[in-house]
């Protein structure tokens, strides 16, 4: 019924056995895929009822979450999650967003509400950025675009609602498989960072791509773009090419989308 992928880059393992333990109990999962990225194995997954693959090099996050999900078309898995190992949740929300994408043929990718642990909401519903919203306005005072950030991201839905959002945080992709096999897999351009921007535009334009706030999960974001320096060059490097595939300023996809996605609010 579904598959999950996790890709590891030098993890903490006692944070995924807890991921791999909720997963589980769900009583939802075929097969979990753990695709390590770290410069070396680890004997520590390899007896777990997982499907343990090293790459012997850090192949980036789509890259590694795509041989997971080639392996799920092959089997012919309804659903895909792609999901990070610094997430949490309760193990019966799977079972929810299953009946859910059932019972609504036409979503092909959904995220739940999104939490960090100290119980304030993460606003991971967004709209299809510019590289003003991306790039250029992080390298300046927050509050001078307090209004912009909050339009961007969404903020006037309340995120209490189900909605259509063009824009869906990687760190949670409920995605359906026959729809991937339609639209394509991770653009393994991008190393990491905007390949989550990118797979939802794809699958936003042929089918419905949603927040689903009636489950929610704990996410413990790192943001390791803003205190480590490498990581920060790593992204703005692919957002560079993320622009260079989509358009920067003149994007009329981008500005149509946006504008339907806005008309839900208004």
């Amino acid at each position: 019924m579904l598959n999950v992928s996790i890709v590891l880059f030098k993890s903490k393992p006692s944070e995924i056995f807890q991921l791999i333990k909720i997963l589980l109990a769900s009583k939802t999962t075929s097969v979990i895929f753990l695709i390590d990225n770290s410069p070396t194995p680890s004997d520590k997954y390899t007896e777990l009822p997982v499907k343990y693959i090293f790459n012997g090099k850090n192949l980036g996050y789509g890259a590694a979450h795509n041989i997971a999900i080639r392996k799920t078309i092959e089997q012919n898995t309804p659903y895909h999650l792609v999901i990070n190992p610094d997430i949490s949740f309760n193990s019966t929300i799977l079972k929810q967003i299953v009946s859910y994408m059932n019972i609504n043929t036409d979503i092909g990718h959904l995220m739940p509400k999104v939490f960090y642990p100290n119980g304030e909401i993460q606003y991971l519903c967004k709209l299809i950025p510019t590289p003003f919203d991306l790039i250029f306005r992080r390298f300046f005072p927050q509050s001078w675009f307090k209004k912009q950030k909050e339009k961007f991201e969404m903020r006037t839905s309340g995120y209490n609602k189900i909605m259509d959002v063009p824009y869906l945080s990687g760190c949670f992709m409920f995605l359906r498989t026959e729809v991937l096999k339609e639209i394509g897999l991770f653009d393994e351009r991008f190393f990491m960072y905007p390949e989550d921007i990118d797979l939802t535009r794809r699958i936003h334009k042929k089918f419905r791509t949603v927040f689903f706030p009636e489950v929610e999960i704990i996410h413990h974001h790192a943001k390791s773009s803003y205190v480590n320096l490498k990581m920060l060059v790593i992204h703005i490097q692919n957002l560079i090419r993320y622009f260079n595939k989509w358009g920067w300023i003149f994007d009329k996809e981008r500005r149509n989308i946006n504008k339907k996605i806005l008309k839900q609010f208004s």
